[in-house]
């Protein structure tokens, strides 16, 4: 069992950039795909993006393309998501997420999950 930890939200002007990474302990990291979702106030959580297990990019949501990437560094066990251009709608806490298996773009198929860490965007 893999136990996630997000870092390095917080707050940002419109236009500004954010990295946040996610640091994976107890379980063997290169065996999980990543995701990160965000949820908004009020919202539901939704997907962002997803990388495979090697690092490529497999999936990502329609409002972060051209803006967020997503990498991951095995020999560290950690995810990022690098943020640039963030607009005020990017407000959120953003999770991140494993599974076994291949990646998807489906909050249903990860198993484990981190508590989140808060972006805001102020405009």
């Amino acid at each position: 069992q893999v136990q996630l930890v997000e870092s390095g939200g917080g707050l940002v002007q419109a236009g500004g950039s954010l990295r946040l990474s996610c640091a994976a302990s107890g379980g063997i990291f290169s065996s999980y795909s990543m995701g990160w979702f965000r949820q908004a106030p009020g919202k539901e959580r939704e997907f962002v993006i997803a990388c495979s297990r090697r690092g490529s990019v497999t999936y990502y949501a329609d409002f972060v393309k051209g803006r967020f990437t997503i990498s991951r560094d095995n020999a560290k066990n950690t995810v990022y998501l690098q943020m640039n251009s963030l607009k005020p709608e990017d407000t959120a806490v953003y999770y991140c997420a494993a599974r076994q298996g291949l990646s998807t773009d489906r909050l249903d198929d990860y198993d484990y999950w981190g508590q989140g860490t808060q972006v805001t965007v102020s405009s």
